[in-house]
């Protein structure tokens, strides 16, 4: 034997292995893929069968895929800036659609980026200028929003760890079809049973269909790019949706297919299967900043629920809450979510529940549903949203009922739970500087179609300064 090789091998080994400790200790890389007006309960991953995702079942099958997250707001640009602030739509002070979050909140992204992160937006940002959110690179494109998100991978620095927040386009109408995902026949989809089963609904679905189909394609593209850069196992994926459907009853309500998202997680620290913890949109934000080793500033009103990544069984929130606020129309909704239960209170049940995507004049699902209402054709369950006065209170089993289609709110046996849903309400609302502005934003059109002269009111959380209020409300039942 050559002794004199002994110390070189030793040598060796030991650099070789403080180079393992070194790849162990890497910051992680995060990917963010947020989709466009996808209700979780439309992706095979969820039940649904009919659209083609062969992606995210992939992805599904490599990481942790949630049943129970839930939004704040199913409203677009509400529901991003909650998501980027970590905090409530009504504390952020951008609580309706197309409000720009003020300069003197900050995101996550911030964090990141004096961490070193290099941080990139591509697609749809509806929320403030980038450079403000704390990204260095940004970029859009049409029709998806997607297509530049391959380059941005490809091209990005090698030396820094990577934060990107990857948001489609698809599915937001209107339909644009082309030739990276298959279409669909009108006798290929399955309408819901609050929507009239007819044939504008049934064509108005297929190009939703075909979009989503489009969206599983750049997951697709962006899992292959990562595998081939071979840093899947360094990096996070996290792919969510900003609000439900854009259907009636579905985006901008507050019902479990307008505000549940689908969530799946891939990462190092991923345990892969499925879990039932309750996981709000505001928790992503602390869940990122501690997988990437950084303390969580108080401004944030989420927690992490990180440890639910390794244990599907851990409990980081009992209680989540989501809102409704101005959206083409005037709304002041809240719901909160316990257990299976699902407790709605509408502040101005005498207003049409009405919002762009069911407005009588706007898209053909809604034109369809409100043209039979006319002609005394709905079902019971299709004629909910067209009922005036709306209930001022609403409670629903999502378990035994999971279109919320049956209150039952008056059941005596349901008193116990509906009481103390009701006290979680008051005091998150009392807790986070909620309130119900005396001169709101008003409706931007009436039930015939007319344009109303308009100008933004007072929003919620003006009156009460409530964008400088940091206290979360309930999270955990005591």
């Amino acid at each position: 034997m050559n002794y004199f090789k002994i110390p070189i091998l030793l040598s060796l080994l030991l650099l070789l292995g403080a180079f393992e400790v070194s790849a162990d200790n890497r910051p992680p890389n995060f990917v963010f893929i947020l989709t466009d007006d996808i209700s979780a309960e439309d992706l095979s991953i969820y039940g649904n069968q009919l659209i083609d995702t062969p992606n995210l079942q992939r992805l599904a099958m490599m990481g942790l895929v949630f049943d129970n997250a839930y939004l704040t707001t199913s409203s677009c640009s509400p529901s991003r800036i909650s998501m980027i602030t970590g905090r409530y739509p009504h504390n952020t002070g951008a609580p309706e659609i197309h409000v720009e979050l003020p300069t003197s909140q900050k995101t996550f992204v911030h964090e990141l980026n004096k961490a070193g992160y290099h941080t990139v937006l591509s697609g749809k940002n509806h929320m403030a200028p980038p450079n403000q959110l704390g990204f260095l690179e940004h970029s859009d494109s049409k029709p998806a929003g997607s297509e530049n998100w391959l380059s941005h991978l490809q091209n990005r620095p090698k030396n820094q760890p990577f934060f990107f927040w990857l948001a489609s386009h698809d599915a937001h109408r209107d339909w644009q079809v082309n030739d990276k995902a298959r279409t669909y026949l009108p006798a290929q989809v399955e309408v819901q049973p609050y929507l009239y089963d007819g044939p504008l609904t049934r064509e108005d679905l297929t190009g939703y269909y075909h979009e989503i189909s489009r969206l599983d394609h750049y997951v697709g593209v962006i899992l292959n790019e990562l595998e081939k850069q071979d840093i899947l196992d360094n990096t996070y994926l996290i792919f969510l949706s900003d609000n439900g459907r854009p259907f009636p009853r579905s985006k901008t309500y507050l019902y479990k297919n307008g505000i549940q998202t689908p969530l799946v997680i891939v990462g190092p620290k991923v345990n892969k299967g499925r879990t039932n913890a309750l996981v709000s949109a505001i928790d992503v934000s602390a869940t990122i900043l501690e997988l990437a080793g950084l303390s969580i500033p108080e401004t944030i009103q989420g927690v992490s629920f990180s440890k639910v990544l390794q244990d599907h069984e851990v409990i980081t929130r009992e209680v989540a809450f989501a809102e409704r606020n101005w959206h083409r129309y005037s709304m002041h909704e809240r719901m909160v979510r316990l257990g299976d239960w699902i407790y709605i209170r509408n502040n101005w049940p005498n207003k049409r529940n009405l919002s762009g995507e069911s407005d009588p004049h706007g898209f053909p699902a809604a034109k369809e549903l409100w043209q039979k209402h006319e002609e005394g054709q709905l079902t019971p369950a299709q004629s909910l949203i067209t009922f005036l006065p709306q209930p001022a209170e609403e409670l629903y089993n999502t378990k035994n009922d999971p279109h919320n289609l049956k209150n039952v709110l008056y059941v005596p046996e349901n008193k116990e739970v509906l009481s103390e849903m009701r006290i979680l309400l008051t005091t998150w609302t009392n807790q986070t500087g909620d309130n119900i502005p005396n001169n709101p934003t008003p409706h931007k059109a009436t039930m015939d179609g007319k344009l109303l002269k308009w100008a933004r009111g007072e929003m919620p959380g003006d009156a009460t300064n409530a964008s400088q209020i940091n206290h979360p409300g309930p999270i955990l039942m005591n």
